[in-house]
């Protein structure tokens, strides 16, 4: 089973891309993707053509803002928008689909903005929603993707130094929120195989960052430790444009 999550910086824009090509070249059983920027019915629309899938998206109340969209090919047994948190749950960044064996989230969490001035908000949406993927992970074992809008640690980012504590996604504040995951038994699978290698997910448009590989690791599959060893390859495909981000993802047997 091929799972890949993909933030595309705006549906409609990677539509123009290549994208459709590229989905059916990654041939994956679920396509996770985050910021779509769009409506339900314009993300149908960018999606027309695009076979095998069943498309399930949760928006934001904010036109061209946030959102996640979740393509499965198999037919869940219910699809949850949103944590049931009011303050959290305007913005289109959590859809859940539920499987007989799992859950599949699709999140793309807050980023703390310029100055980190929602670093505080982040700080309590971090703590909310990882108590809402320990929810489901009491009834059965959960897979959580996407953009977690942080580099966890110092391999994770290609200049840890200037960042630190003044760049949003690289502050103590989110990487202690990161490690709350970890510490509640998720496992980051791409650096349970992967210990030592230095890889990207997302790069500045400024300064040829992505030409340079001045990059940050901020999109993660995280999975319950029950699946880690069934995790056969947890991947990340930095050459596949489109997006500021690129599709990471794992295969698994279950």
């Amino acid at each position: 089973m091929k799972i890949i999550s993909w933030n595309v910086n705006g549906i409609r824009a990677v539509q123009n891309k290549g994208f459709a090509e590229t989905l059916a070249r990654l041939d994956a059983d679920y396509i996770l993707l985050q910021e779509t920027k769009a409506q339900a019915e314009q993300i149908d629309k960018a999606l027309e053509g695009i076979d095998h899938y069943r498309i399930y998206s949760n928006c934001a109340e904010r036109k061209g803002y946030s959102g996640v969209t979740i393509l499965s090919r198999q037919e869940p047994l219910q699809i949850v928008p949103d944590i049931g948190i009011a303050e959290h749950d305007k913005e289109g960044r959590v859809i859940v689909a539920e499987f007989e064996q799992f859950y599949l989230l699709d999140v793309y969490v807050p980023n703390s903005g310029e100055e980190l001035v929602r670093l505080d908000y982040r700080k309590t949406w971090d703590a909310e929603f990882l108590a809402y993927c320990q929810q489901l992970q009491s009834k059965k074992p959960l897979i959580a993707c996407g953009d977690f809008n942080v580099a966890h640690q110092e391999i994770d980012i290609a200049r840890p130094k200037p960042n630190y504590n003044k760049s949003a996604g690289y502050t103590q504040v989110e990487i202690d929120g990161f490690s709350q995951f970890l510490d509640a038994g998720f496992v980051d699978t791409f650096r349970h195989k992967h210990p030592d290698t230095v890889a990207y997910s997302w790069w500045s448009f400024r300064a040829n960052a992505r030409a340079n590989n001045i990059g940050w690791r901020i999109d993660y599959v995280l999975t319950s430790k029950v699946l880690a060893d069934k995790v056969k390859q947890a991947f990340i495909l930095p050459n596949i444009t489109g997006s500021d981000h690129c599709p990471v993802g794992i295969e698994i047997d279950l």
